[in-house]
């Protein structure tokens, strides 16, 4: 999926009010957002692969769905390849966000998970509409109370800095997602199978 860089900036912004979530200002003190980057698999591995994503881009989920776990247990559970998921925004923007957001919120231990189930909500919340009780759902089960929730999403320091991470990746050339880096060259703009993985990993590795 492809924007214009500064249709999605603007709208990470906005993104709480856009989201009209109900009970913004009760109380509720869920964990800020971390800023780290988001890795999987052996920090000393010789291959870095990266992925560009956003929790509404359905190619996006259909690569987590569909590929990613059997790349996980064959790069990165092995310790061959680490791997960095790196955040990107696409319509509807301030769902994205939130998705980002929740993910965060919830720690990083819970950050890829969460992430794995904002991917595989996305048909039951493109299906009802109900981006905010899909949301909602995925942040409870990862233990957050609805006051922590609204609190975690309505986080204007958070959503700058999502903003900022998103400009970067501008910067480095990202206009689409998935988008795929390995060892900090683009390898790919759209979804990569399995085998198109294995086969740039190996190139990546003579």
């Amino acid at each position: 999926m492809t924007i214009p860089t500064r249709r999605f900036l603007m709208a990470v912004a906005a993104a709480g009010a856009a989201l009209a979530l109900a009970g913004c200002n009760n109380a509720g003190t869920g964990g800020a957002a971390s800023a780290d980057a988001m890795t999987l698999g052996n920090a000393n591995a010789p291959i870095k692969v990266e992925e560009y994503a956003s929790t509404t881009c359905s190619h996006c989920g259909r690569f987590n769905n569909d590929v990613f776990p059997a790349f996980k247990a064959k790069y990165l559970d092995t310790g061959k390849v680490q791997y960095t998921f790196h955040e990107f925004i696409t319509p509807p923007e301030a769902v994205a966000v939130a998705g980002f957001l929740t993910a965060r919120c919830a720690g990083k231990e819970k950050y890829f998970s969460v992430i794995d189930a904002l991917f595989r909500s996305q048909e039951e919340m493109f299906r009802t509409g109900d981006a905010r009780g899909t949301l909602l759902k995925v942040a409870q089960s990862a233990g957050m109370t609805e006051a922590q929730f609204n609190t975690c999403v309505n986080d204007e320091t958070a959503q700058k800095a999502i903003a900022a991470r998103v400009d970067a990746a501008v910067q480095r050339g990202v206009s689409s997602t998935p988008s795929f880096f390995i060892n900090g060259k683009k390898a790919s703009e759209g979804e990569m199978t399995l085998e198109e993985l294995d086969a740039a990993v190996a190139a990546a590795g003579k």
